[in-house]
């Protein structure tokens, strides 16, 4: 991974305009069935945002690009679901990936609505639940209702830590000599929430493992 992150961080470095497109893209195909468990959409998310504190890339454009790139991922998943109905979930490629279809089918019936907010922080189903929904006949409006606001918690969750580790060393170094209260304020905060999201994560995860245990038949 380190060997094919590298030379794209570098060459990126030195064009914004393409590193943009690259966050964008990121995750966007993070969001697509069976295509979103192959490409590391978070891991090129978190390794381009740590370009932000040096300048070469601005925190604003950073997160619009990976919320756009998700909302049309996880949009375009969602209507092709939604069109199919359960066809999809039947079809190549997803056949391919009996499990996960599963899982993820599991997932939204225990969750309900919520499903669609919890499974942005749940790869691999994150790819799955959007084309599920839609195939389960989720009203849009109600997917869009909670999609949107997962994705503008999503994106800041996988940038910041980025942003405020590389941060954070600069201000180690001593590159930086201002703004002390505020960095922490913020590292706090992100440690907040990434505390919340695992703990979160975690209790879904005990929670379908216990529905998984609770429906084998007893011998």
């Amino acid at each position: 991974m380190t060997s094919f992150l590298d030379p794209l961080i570098s060459f990126v470095s030195a064009h914004a305009w393409l590193a943009y497109l690259t966050l964008f893209l990121a995750a966007l195909l993070e969001a697509v069935p069976v295509v979103g468990s192959v490409v590391p959409g978070s891991t090129i998310i978190l390794a381009l945002s740590a370009l932000v504190p040096g300048g070469e890339l601005k925190l604003g454009w950073v997160l619009l690009a990976a919320a756009t790139g998700a909302v049309l991922g996880d949009g375009s998943a969602y209507w092709i679901g939604h069109r199919q109905q359960r066809e999809i979930l039947n079809t190549w490629p997803l056949t391919n990936y009996p499990r996960v279809v599963e899982e993820s089918e599991s997932f939204f019936h225990r969750f309900g609505t919520w499903a669609v907010f919890f499974a942005r922080f749940v790869p691999p189903i994150r790819a799955f639940v959007p084309v599920t929904a839609g195939a389960l006949g989720m009203p849009p409006a109600r997917f869009y209702a909670i999609n949107i606001p997962a994705i503008l918690v999503w994106a800041p969750a996988h940038v910041l830590p980025g942003v405020l580790a590389v941060s954070a060393l600069h201000e180690y170094a001593g590159l930086h000599h201002h703004g002390h209260v505020g960095k922490h304020i913020w590292i706090l905060t992100v440690a907040a929430v990434a505390i919340t999201l695992g703990l979160a994560i975690w209790i879904i995860r005990r929670r379908q493992g216990s529905g998984v245990a609770a429906a084998k038949p007893r011998a």
